[in-house]
């Protein structure tokens, strides 16, 4: 697992398993096996996450962007590269290295932090979002 603790230097902002919204407001169902739960999807669960599986051409791109709830990417295939940024006075800054992840990695990004997205190979990606999706140009 890749997140983004390493490359990071505002602490804050960090996020990965075991603290993620993504991995909250679990359940369990009745008749299914002792020590299972789920957290089924948005809208018809309002405290669900929505699920998206994304194809990206490569040499494509996102723009400078953020989400207003925590994210997941689990790369199934390809190479893509993240940049964070922070706000300041002056604009957008880079803050920290770029992160890779490659077929295999899962990525985390907690909810506002602003980045963006370089897809170096083509991808399949696994997109989960803590409730519903959204997306803020920066």
């Amino acid at each position: 697992m890749i997140d983004e603790l390493s490359m990071s230097k505002d602490a804050p902002n960090t996020v990965n398993s075991e603290t993620s919204a993504i991995w909250q407001n679990h359940i369990s169902i009745p008749d299914t096996p002792e020590g299972f739960t789920l957290r089924t999807t948005y809208p018809t669960n309002e405290n669900g996450a929505e699920v998206m599986l994304e194809c990206w051409e490569a040499g494509s791109a996102e723009p400078i962007h953020s989400h207003p709830g925590d994210d997941m990417t689990v790369v199934i295939e390809g190479r893509m590269e993240i940049q964070f940024f922070t706000k300041t006075d002056s604009g957008l800054v880079k803050d920290g290295e770029v992160l890779i992840l490659n077929k295999g990695d899962t990525g985390y990004i907690k909810a506002g932090r602003i980045h963006d997205a370089k897809y170096v190979e083509e991808c399949k990606l696994v997109y989960v979002h803590d409730k519903a999706f959204g997306f803020t140009a920066e």
